[in-house]
């Protein structure tokens, strides 16, 4: 059976470093790092991370900007920030989230509450940088 449900497959941040940007969302977030050796090697133009089965974030160096100008019309377009990506985590995955974020000295926003996102009403979130000045919030539902 197909599955036409639309999903979030990968964001693009656009980073300084793409390694020591992995090596952020690794270490600090978690998340696992991907085509990271085939980046050093040369044979991959960036490594990425995954958030989930299903999606991925692209750390791609800001070199490759004026590349990524895929559309007519929309000449030095590519580069610039999001305003924010948003996590979304069990309400324990959170706070593990925001003690090992603490543990790296990742500054981390005060907690807001009952905000409202794609499932509705988040319980908690916060908000966080990574290394390039990209805004992440984690938040969680239950």
């Amino acid at each position: 059976m197909t599955d036409n449900t639309t999903r979030l497959d990968h964001v693009v941040l656009w980073v300084r470093d793409p390694a020591a940007a992995a090596g952020f969302y690794e270490r600090a977030v978690g998340l696992e790092p991907l085509r990271l050796a085939e980046f050093a090697e040369g044979t991959v133009s960036f490594p990425s991370v995954r958030v989930n089965d299903e999606t991925i974030l692209d750390l791609a160096p800001l070199g490759l900007a004026p590349r990524m100008d895929v559309l007519p019309g929309a000449s030095g377009s590519a580069g610039h920030p999001v305003n924010h990506v948003c996590l979304s985590l069990p309400a324990a995955g959170f706070d593990v989230l925001r003690a090992r974020l603490q543990e790296h000295a990742v500054p981390v926003s005060k907690l807001s509450y009952d905000s409202y996102g794609a499932r509705g009403e988040a319980r908690r979130s916060f908000y966080f940088r990574d290394l390039d000045g990209n805004i992440l919030e984690a938040r969680h539902y239950d």
